[in-house]
Order: structure tokens, then C-alpha cells, then sequence
């Protein structure tokens, strides 16, 4: 019996300490909280400059966050972990807020290219042949249909990704 109870209580601090456990952070820019963790998302709210949030789990580059506009999944390169204080002495944060340059300082960015090594990149020159190669390889819409219709290939129409923001 003594162990139950001490296995309910341990359990009980644990549930209440990951409930707490959710850090605050502040908008950087104004972004969308998407449904998903995913750009092409269902849209459920929008943040905006300064807006305040709970940051309740972290997913690849995504935070799922919580704020008084609604709950869902924010670009982690649009949230600055933390409290900024506005009007008070942390100047700082504000202008950073401002010019986007805010941030922990303890963030990485990379950029990867598929297909190409470091050695690869390096090496990489200039190649007008290639180029125009590789520009031979460009048709027109009738052309495209022609080869399409010799392959009886089927046309499907689909729809394309929304621009960039």
C-alpha cells in the first residue's frame, strides 16, 4: 500500500513539474500557427511582432506553441526564446525585436545542396558547355505534348505550392 501511494505522489510531482515545464518566448516577426509542423498547413492563427507565447514542444525547425491567439506550430526562427521587455532596460531586446536581429545568440543556421560534397562545391568552375547542355534540354509546351502524347502519357492537373512569403 505504501508503495502505491509513494508511486502516485512521485507520479503526481512529475505530471505537475512537465506541466510547468513549458518555456515563455516572444514573437520576432509577424508569422502564421499553423495546424502541423508543416509551411503548406492549415493556417489556425497569426502572431504577431512582440506577441507572447508558451512553448510547449519542439519538432524539427517547428515550435508548437500556445498564445492568447491560439494554439498550434510556429517557425522556430520566428520565436525568440525568453521574456522581452518592452519600455523597460532591456533596450536590447526591443531594437532586436525591430531590426530581426534578435535571438539567443546560441542559434546555428545551416544550408545543406544535395547531391554535391564539400570537395565538389569546392572544386566547382564555371562550365559553359554544360550550361548549354543542359539549357538544350528545355522544350515548349507543344513539343512537351507531342512527347507526352507518343508516350501516352495522361495529363493530371495539380496544384502548385503557394509563393514564398
Amino acid at each position: 500500500m505504501k508503495i502505491t501511494k509513494l508511486g502516485l505522489t512521485l507520479g503526481a510531482l512529475l505530471l505537475s513539474g512537465a506541466l510547468h515545464a513549458a518555456e515563455s518566448g516572444t514573437a520576432l516577426k509577424n508569422d502564421d500557427i499553423k495546424a502541423e509542423p508543416f509551411r503548406d498547413a492549415k493556417t489556425v492563427a497569426t502572431l504577431a511582432t512582440g506577441d507572447k507565447v508558451d512553448i510547449l514542444k519542439k519538432d524539427g525547425g517547428w515550435f508548437q506553441v500556445k498564445s492568447a491567439k491560439g494554439q498550434g506550430w510556429v517557425r522556430m526562427l520566428s520565436i525568440r526564446k525568453g521574456d522581452v521587455r518592452k519600455g523597460g532596460s532591456d533596450a536590447s531586446g526591443l531594437l532586436g525585436l525591430a531590426s530581426g536581429r534578435a535571438g539567443t545568440g546560441k542559434v546555428v543556421a545551416t544550408t545543406g545542396i544535395r547531391g554535391l560534397n564539400e570537395e565538389e562545391l569546392k572544386a566547382a568552375k564555371f562550365n559553359e558547355e554544360e550550361l548549354k547542355r543542359a539549357e538544350s534540354y528545355a522544350t515548349g509546351k507543344s513539343a512537351a505534348a507531342k512527347f507526352a502524347a507518343q508516350g501516352q502519357l495522361a495529363a493530371r492537373p495539380f496544384d502548385y505550392l503557394p509563393a514564398p512569403k
